[in-house]
C-alpha cells in the first residue's frame, strides 16, 4: 500500500471536515519559505538581508518593492551532481515571496548588494507630502 496516498486521503478527508483553508495556516511549519529573510527597522530604514546560497548570476533573483511590500522572486540552485543525497537542509528551488515591509518606502533610494551568499536591500522610509509641519495663520476676527 502507498503510503503518500493514504496521506492525501487523510489530508482530503480533514479539508472537508475543518474547510479547504485549514492547511493554509501551517504553511510556515511544513513548508518553511524560501529565501529566509531576516528585517531589520531603524527610524528611517528597513534593512532586509536575504539568504541566497549559490548565486552565480545576479539574473537569478528579481526584486521589486512597491510602497510597503518587498517582493523577491528567483531561483537558489545548489549546483551539486554526483552521489546520492543523504541529507538536504538547504532548502533550494523556484521561489516567490512577499513580504509587508513596517512601513512605506522610496522608490528611488533603494540600494541592494551581494556578498558572501548574502542579498543586503536597503530600504529608506518615505517621508509624504502631506506630512510636513505647515505653518497655520490665526487671523483676528472683529467684533460687529
Amino acid at each position: 500500500m502507498d503510503p503518500f496516498k493514504q496521506m492525501g486521503d487523510w489530508k482530503k478527508n480533514l479539508d472537508q471536515f475543518f474547510g479547504e483553508n485549514f492547511w493554509s495556516e501551517f504553511d510556515d511549519i511544513i513548508k518553511p519559505n524560501i529565501p529566509q529573510i531576516n528585517m531589520y527597522q531603524s527610524d528611517h530604514e528597513v534593512m532586509c538581508i536575504v539568504n541566497m546560497p549559490g548565486l552565480d548570476d545576479l539574473y537569478q533573483i528579481d526584486i521589486y518593492v512597491d510602497h510597503a511590500t518587498l517582493e523577491l522572486k528567483g531561483t537558489i540552485d545548489i549546483h551539486h551532481s554526483g552521489g546520492t543525497a543523504i541529507k538536504e537542509e538547504i532548502l533550494q528551488g523556484v521561489f516567490e515571496r512577499e513580504i509587508s515591509l513596517p512601513f512605506p518606502v522610496r522608490a528611488d533610494k533603494i540600494k541592494a548588494t551581494y556578498r558572501n551568499g548574502l542579498v543586503y536591500i536597503q530600504l529608506h522610509r518615505l517621508i509624504s507630502e502631506t506630512s510636513r509641519r505647515n505653518k497655520v495663520n490665526v487671523h483676528l476676527l472683529k467684533d460687529e
